[in-house]
């Protein structure tokens, strides 16, 4: 729960709009009451019976995230793969040679 609890800390002073998290699936109700009593929206996927991914932060990030339809991170798309990792801060560049090599080697 540290790294979750940071999480929120980054969140709340505006570092990041949208988070995601891993956590054990046995600490997942403790993390959605936090959630829940900070007003933040919030969205889980099962990862496996262990563990969850929880994507958290503005309501119109979490919106995009849910639009994509997936239960899993392994069948986003490529171009959801991209905005994923632009929305969560990751480096554009990086982002961008990721899509790229994803886009056009993997055909």
């Amino acid at each position: 729960m540290k790294v979750f609890n940071h999480h929120i800390y980054e969140y709340e002073k505006g570092l990041r709009n949208l988070i995601l998290h891993t956590m054990h699936s046995d600490i997942l109700d403790a993390a959605t009451e936090t959630l829940e009593r900070r007003n933040i929206s919030y969205h889980i996927q099962k990862v496996h019976e262990a563990k969850v991914n929880i994507f958290f932060g503005d309501s119109e990030c979490i919106a995009v995230v849910k639009s994509f339809d997936k239960t899993n991170l392994r069948d986003f798309s490529h171009e959801e793969d991209f905005i994923l990792g632009i929305m969560l801060g990751y480096d554009r560049l990086k982002q961008c040679k990721r899509y790229l090599s994803r886009k056009y080697v993997t055909q």
